[in-house]
Formats: C-alpha cells, sequence, structure tokens
C-alpha cells in the first residue's frame, strides 16, 4: 500500500495504536470445517506456534552439522512434542516415515508441504515446483496445506498458476492454505534485498489476493541506502526513518484479515531471537515459525528458548 506524505504521520500513529484487522478462526468468511483445522494447529489461546523441518529438502543436510542430532526429524518432533507446539511442518517422505507414528501422530497436528526446492542447481529465478498433492495430505490425516511462493520471481507467472490449482484442492477439502510468502528476483534482489521492507510488504499482499489463509512471512528490514529513486520501490522511501517494530507493524496491517507468521531465518542468538518475539506479539502477530532457530540447538536449549516463546505468544 502506498502512503503519501501528508498522510503518513496519521497512519504511524494509527499503527502505533494497534493492529486494525485481526485474524479470527470465527470469521464469517470460514466455514465450520476450516475452522475446526485452524484450532487444531493453533494454541489454546488461537496463537499458532509451528515447527518447520522442511530444511533438509531445500538447504540441504548441511543445516545439521551444526547439531548432527537434528538431521533425524524425530529429534524435531520429540522437540515438538515436548515443547507442545501447535503443529509441525513438513515434506510428504517424512511425514509417511515418521510423523505417522503413534507417538508423534496422535500428539503434534501435521501441516504438509506440497511444494519444494533444492539449493542446486542455484536458479537465476526461483521455482518451486510440486512435490505432493492435497490429496496426499488428506490420505496422512493433515491439518492445513503449506506452499512456498515465490514473490516477484521471473517465474512468478508460472507459481501463482501452481498455486492456484493448489488453493481450489484445499478449498475442496476445506484445508486451510499457509503461503510462505518469500520475496526473489532480480528486482528484489537489487532494489532492497528480499527483507526490504517493500518486498515483504508485497509478498503478504500477493498472498492475501491470492487466497491464503495465512501467510509466513521474514522480519522486515529498510535497506541501507533506501530504495532506487527510479525503482519499483521509490515510495518505501518516506519510511525511512521507522523503526524495527513499526516497519512490521506496517507488514502485518497489509496483511489485513490473514493468520500471520513471522519466519526466523538463520540461527541468531537468543536475545534477538526473543526480542523479534517480543514486538511480534506487541505488533499483533498471531504466530511464529521458527525452525533452525530452535532445533539447530541441542535439546535442552532447544526446549529452554521454545518454552520462553510460547511464554510471550499466550502473554
Amino acid at each position: 500500500m502506498m502512503v503519501k506524505n501528508n498522510g503518513l504521520a496519521d497512519f504511524r500513529k494509527k499503527l502505533a495504536k494497534g493492529r486494525e484487522k485481526k485474524f479470527s478462526v470465527d470469521n464469517e468468511t470460514i466455514n465450520q470445517k476450516k475452522r475446526a483445522f485452524l484450532r487444531n494447529i493453533s494454541l489454546p489461546n488461537g496463537k499458532f506456534m509451528i515447527l518447520p523441518i522442511d530444511q533438509g529438502l531445500e538447504h540441504g543436510p548441511s543445516d545439521f552439522l551444526v547439531n548432527p542430532d537434528c538431521g533425524d526429524p524425530e529429534y524435531q518432533l520429540e522437540i515438538a512434542v515436548r515443547a507442545g507446539y501447535s503443529a509441525i511442518a513438513m515434506q510428504v517422505g517424512l511425514a509417511r516415515k515418521y510423523w505417522q507414528k503413534a507417538k508423534y501422530k496422535k500428539n503434534i497436528p501435521l501441516i504438509l508441504k506440497v511444494n519444494g526446492k533444492t539449493r542446486v542447481p542455484k536458479e537465476t529465478e526461483e521455482f518451486s515446483p510440486l512435490c505432493a498433492e492435497v490429496e496426499d495430505a488428506v490420505e496422512l490425516g493433515a491439518q492445513a496445506i503449506g506452499y512456498t511462493l515465490f514473490a516477484g520471481s521471473g517465474r512468478q507467472a508460472e507459481d501463482i498458476a501452481q498455486l492456484r490449482l493448489v488453493r481450489r484442492a484445499a478449498d475442496k477439502y476445506s484445508l486451510p492454505l499457509i503461503v510462505w510468502s518469500y520475496p526473489r528476483g532480480s528486482v528484489v534482489k537489487g532494489d532492497g534485498g528480499k527483507d526490504g521492507i517493500a518486498a515483504v510488504d508485497y509478498a503478504v499482499r500477493e498472498a492475501m489476493e491470492l487466497g491464503a489463509d495465512v501467510v509466513k512471512f521474514n522480519m522486515p528490514t529498510f535497506p541501507k541506502g533506501g530504495f532506487a529513486q527510479d525503482g519499483a520501490f521509490t515510495e518505501y522511501n518516506i519510511l525511512k526513518d521507522w523503526k524495527q517494530k513499526e516497519l512490521l507493524a506496517k507488514v502485518i496491517n497489509t496483511a489485513g484479515e490473514l493468520g500471520t507468521l513471522l519466519s526466523g531465518g538463520d540461527l541468531i542468538d537468543d536475545k534477538t531471537l526473543l526480542n523479534n518475539v517480543k514486538i511480534a506479539v506487541e505488533c499483533g502477530i498471531d504466530g511464529v515459525i521458527f525452525g533452525r532457530n530452535i532445533w539447530q540447538r541441542k535439546m535442552p536449549e532447544a526446549l529452554k528458548i521454545a518454552g520462553e516463546i510460547k511464554n510471550m505468544l499466550h502473554s
């Protein structure tokens, strides 16, 4: 959303008062069956605390070198169960071989990722092809569908067309659609980067308009030097003095009545991670979906910080 200079101060004050539109499973546009699925993947207070373990496909086994224990999917599943996560997200192969074990299936709801890619060969324009179908999720007993959308990629048209098919199939079974909406592509890379407020804001709006029920996004930043004066995002230069919390509040406001999930990204220190959760909660976030920032830690550390995050989501 473009904000004109003469209205920016009022808009800033409005954001400071709290989230304008809020996500609710009781929204009249959500049918009863989908409401039940959304409740199943949320904490008792309605917040989401999801543990994703799809990085083995997306990044490769190198993600497990910092903590070799996490190369075993049951390590992550144990964290999810013992820490009381609201759901776990994974690819179909892991779901079939690990999540279907009784001690996990009955204790941690499944979100099935239906698309994914690898890091080799390195693609110039990102696209995540389907590697499972909504029917796989139904057969497994999953409670929601996960889909990665690369907003701004040169293959975006193909991505949007693929997402349309997934959305239609998910609607058939009333399964919630959670979109990992990640800015990518040459324009994004050359003007603010994938975490730049302009690209993150756009990606969230794109997920909303394409039919997501919940959107996952990275913490937005304002790029050093600002956005190109003759570029696609030049209007966002009026946000150059905004603090981190204000940038995040802007993105959450853009999400409207969508459920919102803050992504964790690369492993960061405890203080930074918990501060990100703190300001996200203050901005009205609906939940968090941290992977590496949890399971790259040893079990005692992972459970401790997961417990702190959970307490903050309940505050």
